[in-house]
Formats: structure tokens, C-alpha cells, sequence
């Protein structure tokens, strides 16, 4: 047999193995593996959907999300089975501890508190999800790391976030509140001339930016004005990584030169070259002892530059520019959407329990609390398991999500009483720990060693706007306010939040 001869014949029977090989693995994460597994969970007394191929229940899920936001709801109704209405029916249906699947992966809803601790506390046994590579693109940073990268990352971000250095910028939290009072003053003006005593105002934009302008701010020195792009560019961002997860992602997808791959790929490229140049303009600047340091960035890239002087410049220390351009995404995107969603329903609660806005002026932090329980800016939690893990009664196989389900947890009758579901600020009057019971039943900003690094940033302007919008205005509930409560990442009004807002003499 000649060698040409026999190189093609090597070359077919390579070709069968790799193709033999590719079927097989595809069969085995399509059908084989979740099979396996959800014998595995069924076993132990779980219950849950039955497994659908590869779309498992995602378009079961995202077909009765659209249906719940098709038009809005009472507001006196349990605001769940608009946002979550799949997971509600899950649990409603198979118990609290139940699973789903998210395409070819279960996912195990855990809601006793105990084991929501263990989750919060092992954190290698209980990593982060692998996510779609193409809503990373939204921004990853310290919220999606694990083990060494996410220790080494903490370490150098902490310093930004100490209390000593947020109490420094109280007053771009002030600067940035004020400017937006001004203009519901001048709006008020504009609708009613002379008569500028009140107006009606959807405060969601104002708020968006707002907060967006304290980042800006905060972080960079900027103002909202000058990173407007970089907001509006991250808002699309936003939307395109919730169309992005209404489907199964089959690894590579993102190379597919798709009209929503090709969009968030542009973005991508337009946001990491106006941070680049954000940063680099800050570099140059710190050499020349020209720079500001008290902003995060300043914090963030001095501690870097610390910590990498401190291990003699080791390679494997500290943060290269691309990781700190994605902290910044992270600063940008967090730092904005977390306080101004937390606005936005506390103003919406206080509007329909006035009798609270005398109150909050004294009593604010309990009434922000008590919003965040009704409202978490983020509804879920996921965790992932990589090993043959044990929780509580249950063994989890290697392969399974575990779900947190913020809001679930939060409206529960068991842990918070038959009155969960209602607005009583009153409940954390004497702190989260009486509140709680000291159960790990209130997590809005994640809990244990993973808790989020700008809590008390979130909390901090939060108290501050709030304190300066109840000194100059009162308000109410607009007859054109819609609500619709809604998840685009987090927990959003869908049509605004229009309110009726009184000048106070």
C-alpha cells in the first residue's frame, strides 16, 4: 500500500474517531448526563419537572415571564408570580426544596436557611456558575470569580470600600442628589409657571441617573454627563444578555456571527476602549503625582500597584489592565443599577404608605431595609456544584446548579410570618439579626464571605438621597403609575414609576 494511501486512511479513520467521539459527548450532555442526574436527585426524595431535551424548561419559563409582563398588577398584590412565575409553580408544585432545568443542568431551589448558610459559607464547595461567556460581556469582575483570582481580586478592592473612605464621598452623594432635586424643581416650573408647587415626575430615569452620576463620580471623578455613553452603552448591554439566556448556550455559540452576538461583541469593544482610556489617562497621571486618589479608581490602582510592590512585581499578583477594566464595568454597572433600583421602590413604597414619609425622615435605614426584602435588586442566587457534594439531608451530584431564591426566602410565611408579604418597616426596628432570628433569611446583598463589597456604598447614597428628596418634597402615586415590577438583570419598574411630587414648605 502506497504512503499516500495509507495517510488518507489514517486520516479517515481519525476523522471517524473525532466525529464518533463529538456524538458521543453530545448525546451524553443532551440526554444522557441529565438523565443521570435527575435519577440521582429523584432518588432522594426531590421532586421536580421532568426533563425536556436540551431546553430542559427555559422556554416554558421565559414563555410565562412574557405572559406575567404582558400588563401590570394591583398593588395590593403578591408581585412573585410576575416576576417568577415558573419558580413559583415549581415550588408550589414539587415543595421548597424541588429542581428545574436550566437546558440540560437541574437546578435545585434551596430555601431553609441552615442550608442557605452552608452554601454562603463554603465557598469552594459551592462556586459560582460558569456563565454564558456572552453575558459576561455585561461585565464580570469580583462578583464572578472563584478560589485564588476572586481572593487576590477582594484583597486589592477592600480598601475602596472601608467606611473611612465612603464617608468621604458623602458629598458627591450630595452634589449628585442635589442637581437631580433641581431639576424636578425646574420640571415643576415648566408644567405649572409661577405655580411650581407640584408636578408629576417618572423619578426612574432621575434616578437611573443620578446614581449613575455618584459612580461616575465616586469612582472615576467624572460626571454622569461625561460617561453617559458608557451608561447607555452598558443599558443595551443589559437587555441583550437577557435575550442571550432565554436560550440554551452550546459552547462556541458566541463565535456565530449572529445580529445579537455581532451587537454584544461592539459594545463589548466600545466600552473596553473607553475604559481603557479612562485608565490610562489615570496611570499617566499618578506617575506624574497629578492624579486624585480618592475616588475608587484611584483606591483601586493604588492598592494594586501596593500589592505588586510588595511581591517584587510577581506576574501572578495584583490585577492587569484588563481585570481592572472589568472591575470598572462592574463599579459602573452594580454601582449604578443596585441604589437606584432601591430608590425606586422605596419612593414607590413610601407613596403608597405615606405615613411612613414622616417617619423615614428618623427612621430610614429600617424603611430601606424592609424595601430590600420586598424588592431585592437581585431575585436569584446561583451556585454551582462541582463535586459530589453534601447539603444538609441532601447529596448533590457534581453537575447540579443550587438556586437561592432571594425573594422567594423573603416572602416567606414560615420565617417572617403571615404578614411577609406586606410593607411593615417596623420588623427591622431592632436590626436584621431580631428580624431574622439570626437565620440567613435576609440576604438582598448575598451573605457570608461572598457578601457584596458595595453594601455599605449601596446603603450610604441610598440614605443620603432619600434624607435630601424627604427635606424638599413629598409624594405620591401618579393616577398614571403602572406597576410592574420586572427583572432586566435587576428588579426594574417596566413602565416607569410615576409620581405626584409636593414641594414642602
Amino acid at each position: 500500500m502506497e504512503v499516500s494511501s495509507v495517510f488518507s486512511l489514517c486520516a479517515k479513520l481519525l476523522g471517524i474517531v473525532i466525529t464518533v467521539t463529538w456524538i458521543l459527548r453530545a448525546v451524553n450532555w443532551v440526554w444522557l448526563r441529565p438523565k443521570r442526574l435527575e435519577k440521582c436527585l429523584r432518588k432522594q426524595g426531590l421532586k421536580g419537572t421532568p426533563y425536556r431535551f436540551l431546553f430542559g424548561d427555559l422556554r416554558e419559563s421565559f414563555k410565562m415571564i412574557k405572559e406575567a409582563r404582558s400588563k401590570p398588577i394591583n398593588l395590593s398584590d403578591d408581585v412573585v408570580p410576575r416576576i417568577f412565575p415558573f419558580v413559583l409553580d415549581t415550588v408550589n408544585n414539587y415543595g421548597k426544596d424541588s429542581f428545574m432545568w436550566i437546558g440540560p443542568t437541574p437546578r435545585v431551589h434551596i430555601t431553609n436557611p441552615e442550608n442557605i448558610k452552608d452554601v454562603f459559607m463554603k465557598i469552594g464547595d459551592f462556586p459560582k456558575p460558569h456563565s454564558n461567556p456572552l453575558v459576561e460581556l455585561l461585565a464580570k469582575g469580583l462578583a464572578s470569580y472563584d478560589g485564588h483570582k476572586w481572593a487576590k481580586h477582594r484583597k486589592i478592592i477592600n480598601p475602596a470600600f472601608h467606611m473611612e473612605k465612603i464617608k468621604h464621598m458623602v458629598p458627591a452623594f450630595y452634589v449628585s442628589c442635589n442637581e437631580m432635586l433641581t431639576k424636578w424643581e425646574q420640571l415643576m416650573v415648566k408644567q405649572n409657571g409661577s405655580d411650581k408647587e407640584c408636578g408629576e415626575i417618572d423619578v426612574w430615569p432621575y434616578l437611573q441617573n443620578m446614581t449613575g452620576d455618584v459612580i461616575s463620580r465616586t469612582a472615576f471623578g467624572s460626571s454622569y454627563e461625561e460617561a453617559k455613553n458608557l451608561f447607555e452603552l452598558q443599558k443595551e448591554q443589559a437587555e441583550l444578555a437577557i435575550k442571550a439566556i432565554q436560550n440554551v448556550y452550546i459552547p462556541g455559540w458566541r463565535f456565530v456571527p449572529t445580529k445579537l452576538n455581532r451587537r454584544m461583541q461592539q459594545i463589548d469593544c466600545q466600552v473596553q476602549t473607553l475604559l481603557k482610556e479612562l485608565i490610562n489617562k489615570r496611570e499617566n497621571a499618578m506617575k506624574a503625582g497629578e492624579a486624585p486618589n480618592d475616588d475608587l479608581l484611584g483606591i483601586l490602582m493604588e492598592s494594586n500597584f501596593k500589592e505588586i510592590k510588595e511581591h517584587g512585581n510577581n506576574k501572578n499578583v495584583g490585577m492587569s489592565i484588563k481585570d481592572v477594566i472589568e472591575e470598572c464595568k462592574l463599579f459602573y454597572f452594580a454601582g449604578q443599577e443596585t441604589t437606584s433600583v432601591l430608590l425606586n421602590w422605596t419612593m414607590i413604597m413610601l407613596s403608597r404608605f405615606p405615613h411612613w414619609q414622616a417617619r423615614a425622615r428618623d427612621e430610614v435605614t429600617m424603611i430601606l431595609y424592609e424595601v430590600l426584602r420586598l424588592y431585592p435588586p437581585v431575585i436569584l442566587l446561583v451556585r454551582r456544584v462541582h463535586k459530589q457534594t453534601q447539603l444538609g439531608s441532601l447529596t448533590l451530584p457534581a453537575g447540579v446548579q443550587v438556586s437561592l431564591p432571594t425573594i422567594l426566602v423573603h416572602y416567606d410565611t414560615e420565617l417572617w410570618g403571615e404578614d411577609a408579604k406586606e410593607f411593615k418597616p417596623e420588623r427591622f426596628a431592632e436590626g436584621v439579626s431580631k428580624a431574622t432570628k439570626g437565620q440567613v433569611s435576609f440576604f438582598p446583598f448575598a451573605w457570608g464571605p461572598r457578601i457584596c463589597v458595595g453594601q455599605n456604598f449601596a446603603l450610604n447614597e441610598a440614605k443620603m438621597a432619600m434624607a435630601l428628596i424627604l427635606q424638599r418634597f413629598t409624594f405620591e402615586l401618579s393616577p398614571s403609575y403602572a406597576h410592574a415590577p420586572a427583572t432586566v438583570i435587576t428588579l426594574q419598574p417596566q413602565y416607569g414609576a410615576h409620581l405626584i411630587i409636593h414641594k414642602r414648605n
